[in-house]
C-alpha cells in the first residue's frame, strides 16, 4: 500500500438540533456576520429556512437568501445565485438543502472568491486557493455534499452533468441535523438514501489505493480504496441495510432519520476520498439528457455495474451483501460467486421496495441515445480510473446501458 491521505470538512456538527444549538458558535469561528443562505422553494416551503433564522437572530447574524435552486442545478441557476452573492458580499455562504442547494453554494463561494464562470472550473484541480468559507446544512440524507470536496452542476449546453471537484471545496463547516430530514418527502428520501448506499458500494469497490492509476504529474481529490474509507463505506453499508426503508415508509421515525443522515455523512467521507467510479460516469449522461434524479439514476444504474464489477470484485460485494442484509458471511455457506449474487438481488429488492426505477425506460430513456450515452461517460476518465473494472471501449459500456434498458 502507498500512502494516502484522508479529508473531510472542517468541522462537522452532528445531532439532533445541532443547526439551533452550534450555528452561532460555526460562525463565529469563522468570523462570519453576514450569511448568504442558498436553498430552494421546497425547502422554504417546509419551513426549515426559519431554523436557521432563529439560530441567526440570537447571534445577530445578517442573512440574505438565494431560494431559486432546482435539481441537479442548471449552470445558469449557479450564474444567479453568483449575481445575488455579489451584490450582498456575505462573508460566508450557507448551503441549506439537498445536494443541488450545497453544490450551488460551494460554487457561489468558489466565484465569489476567484471569479469567471463555472463552467471554467470543471474537472479536476482547477480551484486555485481557497474560497469563501462555507456552512453544509443537509435537509436529505445521501448526496455526502456537506464533507465532499465535488460540486455538481448541469451543463444545460451539452446536455450532461459536470463536476467541480477540488480540496477547496470541502465546506469550513458541516451542521448534519436529523431533524432537518423529517419533512424531507419519500420519494426524495428514497433517491437520496440509494445515492448514499452508490457512493459507499462505489468507495468500497474502487481501484486500490496502491493501483490507483494517476498519471505523473497529476493530482486528484480520489486516491482509490483505501483503510480508512473502507471503514466509513462499510458503516454506511449496514446503517443504509438497517434503516433506508423505513426512512421511506415512515419519515416521522426519528432513528431512521438519524441512521440516515449519519449514513449519508460517513459514505460521503468514504467516497470523497477513494472516488465514486463507473455508476456515476454512467448516470451523468443519463441525468443531463432526460432529468433523472441523481440518487434515482444512480440506483437505478447500481446493480448493472455490479455485475459488470462481479469478476474483479466477487469478495467485496459478498461482503456489502452480508452488511446490508446483516448476515455475517460466515452464515453463509455457498460459494463466493452466489452470494455475491445474492448482494445484488438485495440490492434489487431494495431498490424496488423504496421505488427507485429499475429501467432505463421506465425514465424516458429511448434506445437510440444509448451510444451518445456511452461515449460521453467513457469521456470521464476521472472517475472511469476509479472503477476496479475499466472499461476499453464505448461499446462495454453501451452494453451496460443495453442490459439496463
Amino acid at each position: 500500500m502507498r500512502s494516502w491521505t484522508f479529508a473531510s470538512a472542517g468541522t462537522l456538527f452532528f445531532g439532533r438540533g445541532v443547526v439551533r444549538q452550534r450555528l452561532a458558535e460555526a460562525c463565529a469561528r469563522l468570523r462570519a456576520r453576514r450569511l448568504l443562505v442558498v436553498t430552494d422553494q421546497g425547502v422554504v416551503r417546509a419551513g426549515l429556512g426559519e431554523a436557521v433564522r432563529v439560530a441567526a437572530a440570537t447571534a445577530q447574524l445578517e442573512l440574505a437568501f438565494f431560494d431559486q435552486v432546482t435539481p441537479e442545478p442548471p449552470v445558469e441557476v449557479v450564474r444567479n445565485c453568483v449575481a445575488a452573492a455579489r451584490e450582498w458580499q456575505p462573508d460566508a455562504v450557507i448551503g441549506l438543502g439537498g445536494g443541488s442547494a450545497l453544490d450551488t453554494a460551494k460554487l457561489t463561494a468558489l466565484l465569489l472568491t476567484h471569479g469567471g464562470d463555472p463552467l471554467d472550473y470543471t474537472g479536476e484541480g482547477r480551484v486555485p486557493g481557497p474560497t469563501r468559507p462555507v456552512l453544509a446544512i443537509p435537509t436529505t440524507a445521501g448526496t455526502g455534499s456537506e464533507v465532499s470536496a465535488a460540486a455538481v452542476f448541469t451543463d444545460t449546453a451539452r446536455q450532461i452533468k459536470v463536476s467541480c471537484l477540488s480540496p477547496y471545496l470541502r465546506p469550513a463547516v458541516a451542521l448534519v441535523d436529523p431533524l432537518l430530514t423529517v419533512t424531507c418527502p419519500a420519494k426524495v428520501t428514497a433517491d437520496a438514501g440509494i445515492d448514499a448506499l452508490t457512493h459507499a458500494i462505489e468507495a468500497y469497490c474502487a481501484v486500490a489505493n496502491e493501483a490507483f492509476p494517476l498519471p505523473e504529474g497529476e493530482v486528484s481529490v480520489y486516491q482509490g480504496k483505501n483503510p480508512m474509507a473502507d471503514l466509513f463505506a462499510a458503516e454506511a453499508i449496514r446503517l443504509i441495510g438497517r434503516h433506508l426503508q423505513m426512512a421511506v415508509q415512515d419519515g416521522s421515525n426519528l432513528a431512521a432519520r438519524e441512521g440516515m443522515a449519519l449514513a449519508a455523512t460517513l459514505a460521503g467521507l468514504a467516497f470523497s476520498n477513494s472516488g465514486v467510479a463507473l455508476v456515476h460516469a454512467m448516470e451523468y449522461p443519463l441525468g443531463g439528457a432526460v432529468h433523472v434524479s441523481h440518487g434515482a439514476g444512480n440506483g437505478l444504474l447500481l446493480p448493472y455495474v455490479m455485475r459488470y464489477n462481479l469478476p474483479v470484485r466477487r469478495r467485496e460485494i459478498a461482503q456489502i451483501g452480508a452488511w446490508l442484509t446483516d448476515t455475517p458471511l460466515s452464515e453463509q455457506a455457498d460459494e463466493p460467486s452466489a452470494v455475491a449474487e445474492r448482494a445484488i438481488a438485495a440490492i434489487e429488492r431494495l431498490r424496488s421496495t423504496i421505488g427507485i426505477p429499475a429501467r432505463l425506460r421506465d425514465i424516458g430513456v429511448t434506445p437510440e441515445m444509448l451510444p451518445e450515452f456511452a461515449s460521453k461517460a467513457f469521456a470521464i476518465t476521472r472517475l472511469l480510473r476509479v472503477n476496479p473494472r475499466r472499461p476499453t471501449t464505448p461499446d462495454e459500456i453501451l452494453t451496460i446501458y443495453q442490459a439496463a434498458y
